[in-house]
């Protein structure tokens, strides 16, 4: 299965604009999370392997557009976490899905050395339609040294008819020798009436519903329309805190892990904020319980980041999640 469809955002559109008006092999694309890079890497690829592409991009109709469309074209090579490819509807390698099929191992997460040096042949090869090849890593901090260092060379000495595009939410954790080779593009964080107009545009996504997921995506747009079409509510997210505070481990409902340590590190963020005399990011004020010390929020959020470390592999989610949340409210709880 494909992502859903997503109107393409304006702050994209004029980030692919600009891009395409200047020359270079290779484009690292960085900032933060839910900013839109998969979807500015995707809208450069496809205007490069056009088979009629104008200033503003790929036509969207010819041939190279619709393969793409289909997750067919000969000439691109996606590189991603086999989980990521799954979800968004990117084939594996025939060897890659048989192991999985066979339940030899799991989807990985991270980029396979083995996928980085398929795409390096692949880099090798004459072009099958002609107007070049295009290889999009993403998320790009999700390469391995060793991964990392299979591309390298290809970097160093592009073919000629090759272009890259690396998409990063954690641009610091490449090697210094990635980065160097690429052009940098620091993507752009729109203003956030943009955003919330772009939200109620996707369809089903009422304006207040936008203005609450914003904020508890931190007003990163891609992660708001992900909160939005995950099913949960804006009511949801605001009972949460006081929820955590009681103890109740049902306000996490069925989330993973990994979901709820990020919740819990935004509550904690907001609540060290607001002890500090400082605005929330996340959550409104009136839905913040009294802050505890600075010292045991402090604590709190160093054994979040520990826990969130080995988040994807828990012995037993169930145990995890009531022990995140007996770990809050008794934080919480703390006056000393």
């Amino acid at each position: 299965m494909s992502e859903p469809a997503v109107a393409l955002a304006p702050w994209i559109a004029g980030q692919r604009t600009s891009l395409l008006s200047q020359r270079g092999h290779a484009w690292l694309l960085q900032g933060p999370s839910g900013l839109g890079q998969y979807a500015l890497g995707m809208e450069l690829v496809r205007a490069w392997l056009c088979d009629a592409p104008t200033v503003q991009g790929a036509c969207g109709h010819c041939g190279s557009c619709h393969a793409i469309d289909v997750r067919t074209h000969a000439d691109l090579c996606v590189l991603m976490p086999e989980v990521q490819m799954m979800a968004l509807g990117w084939p594996l390698s025939e060897k890659a899905q048989a192991d999985i099929d066979d339940k030899k191992r799991k989807p990985s997460r991270e980029i396979r050395v083995e996928a980085m040096r398929d795409a390096v042949e692949f880099a090798q090869r004459t072009s099958a339609r002609g107007r070049g090849k295009a290889v999009l890593v993403y998320p790009a901090e999700q390469m391995n040294h060793i991964t990392a260092n299979a591309l390298l060379k290809t970097l160093e000495e592009p073919p000629g008819d090759v272009r890259f595009v690396l998409a990063s939410e954690a641009a610091h954790q490449l090697l210094p020798t990635i980065r160097s080779r690429c052009l940098g593009h620091t993507m752009v964080w729109p203003a956030e009436a943009d955003m919330l107009r772009w939200l109620t545009g996707q369809g089903g996504v009422e304006p207040a519903a936008a203005a609450a997921h914003l904020r508890a995506a931190g007003g990163r747009p891609d992660d708001a329309l992900a909160l939005a079409r995950s099913g949960r509510s804006p009511q949801a997210w605001a009972a949460l805190p006081q929820g955590i505070a009681r103890g109740d481990v049902s306000v996490l409902g069925d989330w993973a892990p990994a979901q709820a340590i990020d919740a819990l590190q935004k509550l904690c963020h907001d609540l060290l904020a607001a002890s500090m005399g400082a605005a929330p990011r996340y959550f409104a004020p009136g839905d913040l319980p009294k802050p505890p010390s600075l010292g045991a929020l402090t604590r709190w959020s160093r054994a979040l980041a520990k826990e969130a470390r080995t988040a994807d592999h828990p012995f037993n989610a169930g145990l995890m999640l009531e022990a995140l949340v007996a770990q809050a409210r008794n934080t919480l709880h703390s006056r000393h």
